[in-house]
C-alpha cells in the first residue's frame, strides 16, 4: 500500500497545511472523474433515513470541509453523504495557530479550530455554483454561531444560517457542542436548547417543509443531561441526533506531550465513549428519531459497533486522516462481511441489534 508511506511524509508537515493541500486537490476533481472513481455501492449497505436515500452508512463528519465545498472529490472517496461546516453567519478566522495537533501513537487528533470559515454567504455561493451532478449523495450543512455572538442572541445566528443555506442542504445540523467556542455547550441545557431548537425547527418548517434538522451533542454530558437533551430535542421537533462531537477528556492520552493543549480530542481514544453515547441516545429515543454515530470510527469494526449500538448512519473524519483515500472502501467492505457473519441481510437489520440481544443497557 502506498498510503502508509505517503502518510509518513505528510505527517512531517504542519497538520493544517496538509489539510489545505488536501482541499486544494479535492476541489479540482471533476464530477465525471468522481463518478468514475467512486467505489461501487454495496446493496446490503443501502440506508433510507429521514426521507433520504444513502448508498451506505459512512459519511464525512463536519469539520473537514468548512465551506470549501469540495463535493465531487469527497464523494469520489466513497462517502455516502458529506456534512459541510460548521458554518457561521459572518466569516471568522477561528482561534490562533497552532490549533490542530496529531497524536499518531494514539491515532488521534486534537483541535481547537474555533469554527474558522468564510461565512454563510460564501458557502451558499459555492454550493449554488456546483456543476450539475456534483452531488453524488445527500449533503448536510452544519451550522453554528459566531464567537462574538452572546448566547442570548444565538438563535439569530442559527436562523440566519438556516435561511441562507437551506436551499442547498438535504439536511441541516445545529451544532451546540463544539468545545472550541466559549460558552457554546451551555446551549445544551434544557431551557436554552428548547428555545433554540423550537425556533430553528419552526423557521425551517416555514421555509422548507419536511427538510430534516438534527442536533449535534457532546460526549461529555452526564448520563442524566444526555437523556434530558435527547428528550428536549425530540419534543422540539428535531429529526435526529448526531452523537457525538469531540471530547474534552484526555482518557487514554494523558501522558502524551500534547495532552495539556486546549481543544477537543477525536480519533481512536474517543471510540468507546462515543459508542456508549450512541447506545444511550438510541435507548432514550426509543425509535422516535434516528441516531448518527460519530467519534473514533477508524475501521469497519468501529463503525459496526456504533450501528449495533443504534446508529443508522455513521460519520468519520479522523479515520480518513489516518486511513487515507481507501478508508471508506475498506470500511464498507468490512461492514458487508460483518453483516454476513452475523446473519443480517441488510444494514438496517443490524441497527440497534445490541439492544435486542440484551447488550444495549446504557451506562450510567
Amino acid at each position: 500500500m502506498l498510503w502508509p508511506a505517503l502518510r509518513s511524509v505528510l505527517f512531517q508537515l504542519d497538520p493544517e497545511r496538509v489539510h489545505h493541500l488536501a482541499h486544494w486537490a479535492l476541489r479540482r476533481v471533476p464530477t465525471a472523474l468522481a463518478r468514475a472513481r467512486r467505489p461501487a455501492p454495496i446493496p446490503a449497505l443501502a440506508v433510507r433515513c429521514m426521507g433520504l436515500d444513502f448508498d451506505g452508512p459512512m459519511g464525512l463528519a463536519a469539520g473537514f470541509d468548512k465551506g470549501d465545498v469540495a463535493l465531487p472529490g469527497l464523494f469520489a472517496l466513497g462517502f455516502s453523504h458529506v456534512e459541510i461546516g460548521t458554518i457561521t453567519p459572518r466569516p471568522q478566522p477561528g482561534n490562533d495557530r497552532p490549533r490542530l495537533f496529531r497524536l499518531p501513537e494514539h491515532r488521534a487528533l486534537l483541535n481547537r479550530m474555533g469554527f474558522n470559515n468564510e461565512g454563510m454567504e460564501a458557502c451558499a455561493r459555492r454550493l449554488a455554483a456546483l456543476p450539475p451532478g456534483a452531488r453524488l449523495g445527500p449533503v448536510g450543512i452544519n451550522v453554528g454561531k459566531n464567537k462574538a455572538t452572546p448566547n442570548e442572541d444565538a438563535a439569530s445566528d442559527y436562523l440566519a444560517c438556516i435561511e441562507w443555506l437551506h436551499p442547498y442542504a438535504d439536511y441541516l445540523v445545529v451544532n451546540i457542542s463544539s468545545p472550541n467556542t466559549p460558552g457554546l455547550r451551555q446551549l445544551q441545557e434544557r431551557d436554552a436548547l428548547d428555545r433554540l431548537l423550537r425556533a430553528c425547527v419552526r423557521h425551517l418548517a416555514e421555509r422548507a417543509p419536511g427538510k430534516p434538522l438534527l442536533v449535534k451533542l457532546a460526549p461529555d454530558l452526564s448520563p442524566e443531561a444526555l437523556d434530558e437533551a435527547v428528550d428536549v430535542a425530540i419534543a422540539a421537533g428535531a429529526a435526529g441526533i448526531v452523537a457525538t462531537n469531540t471530547t474534552l477528556s484526555r482518557a487514554g492520552v494523558e501522558r502524551h506531550p500534547r495532552a495539556p493543549e486546549a481543544g477537543g480530542l477525536s480519533g481512536a481514544p474517543l471510540e468507546r465513549l462515543a459508542t456508549e453515547v450512541v447506545r444511550r441516545c438510541y435507548a432514550r429515543a426509543a425509535g422516535r428519531v434516528p441516531i448518527v454515530g460519530v467519534g473514533g470510527v477508524m475501521d469497519a469494526e468501529g463503525a459496526y459497533a456504533k450501528i449495533r449500538a443504534g446508529a443508522t448512519l455513521v460519520q468519520a473524519y479522523t479515520g480518513l486522516i489516518y486511513g487515507g483515500p481507501g478508508f471508506v472502501g475498506r470500511v464498507n467492505a468490512g461492514l458487508a462481511r460483518l453483516l454476513e457473519r452475523d446473519g443480517f441481510s441488510t444494514l438496517s437489520d443490524a441497527v440497534g441489534a445490541d439492544h435486542r440481544q440484551g447488550g444495549g443497557k446504557a451506562a450510567g
